[in-house]
């Protein structure tokens, strides 16, 4: 057993609290990992706030970090102590029907299918003063140790940087992938993104990779537009400056609208269209930079 800090969230709507936890040693099929870097996503906001359904307190949130092997379960063969890897909130055991199927990617075994809110077995690796502590998504990377299945972890290159790798997790394959997987860019597109926080720049990456010829970052904070022009954004423009829904903006800037538009904000009326200006950009403020342990 593993003494160290984690950050608790005991119920909906408190504080994370930093506690001493104990963390036991993997089982069979499973992995302990020495959390070096953590990023914070809005998605740990709404476990916070209790707005995501089936998340039992009190929980260890945290679903996109990186980190070190410090020991494996019985029949562990993918990975080994010493060995850097990234704990993935969505697996794919290879087993199931759904991913043995090429027309899908929803693991059986995800939160999709059922919740994580324990480790596969039904019982936790962590406890608090005496009391069960759950699991969030299988990883929780809000703790200096963290135990998970085999095949929630992915080996990565020993020369990663963990403070950096750590956003694979969740935010720039979110929105890299929405670019290259989901809305499948274009050459010689022109594309629009709502929100430049880690999602939003890394749908700007991904555009600008799919070889999209104009790239249009919104965003109310301006101090975010020196980043996106450095990863591809052509243009960037803040809602605040105009007076007109920013909708009619981009269409006049391009004289039909824009190929495909992404919104990194977690914000429904930005979604449905016809909201004026400004812009409440709450996600480009919440998933930017990682945190070392």
């Amino acid at each position: 057993v593993i003494r160290c800090r984690a950050a608790v969230a005991w119920a909906p709507g408190k504080p994370l609290s930093i506690e001493e936890v104990e963390v036991a040693p993997p089982k069979a099929g499973e992995v302990r990992i020495k959390i070096v870097a953590t990023g914070i996503c809005h998605t740990d906001d709404h476990v916070l706030k209790g707005s995501l359904p089936n998340v039992e307190f009190p929980v260890i949130p945290g679903h996109e970090g990186a980190g070190i092997v410090e020991s494996i379960g019985q029949g562990v063969t993918s990975v080994k102590p010493g060995d850097k890897v990234i704990p993935l909130c969505i697996p794919q055991c290879g087993e199931c029907s759904f991913c043995r199927n090429p027309e899908s990617n929803f693991c059986q075994k995800s939160q999709f299918s059922e919740p994580q809110n324990l480790l596969p077995d039904k019982t936790s690796r962590f406890s608090c003063k005496g009391e069960q502590i759950h699991h969030f998504l299988w990883i929780s990377t809000f703790a200096e140790y963290t135990v998970v299945p085999e095949y929630a972890v992915a080996k990565i290159d020993a020369a990663a940087p963990l403070d950096k790798v750590c956003l694979f997790g969740c935010g720039f394959s979110t929105g890299y992938g929405a670019a290259i997987n989901t809305a499948k860019v274009k050459p010689g597109s022109t594309c629009a993104i709502f929100g430049l926080g880690g999602v939003g720049l890394s749908v700007v990456m991904g555009c600008k990779a799919a070889g999209a010829s104009r790239i249009i970052a919104v965003d109310i904070n301006k101090d975010k537009f020196a980043k996106a022009k450095e990863l591809g954004a052509t243009d960037c423009i803040n809602p605040r400056d105009f007076k007109k829904p920013i909708q009619e903006v981009l269409t006049e800037m391009t004289g039909h609208g824009v190929d495909y538009s992404f919104e990194a904000i977690g914000l429904a009326d930005t979604m449905v269209g016809g909201t004026s200006a400004p812009v409440p950009l709450l996600m480009a403020q919440l998933s930017t930079d990682p945190v070392v342990l």
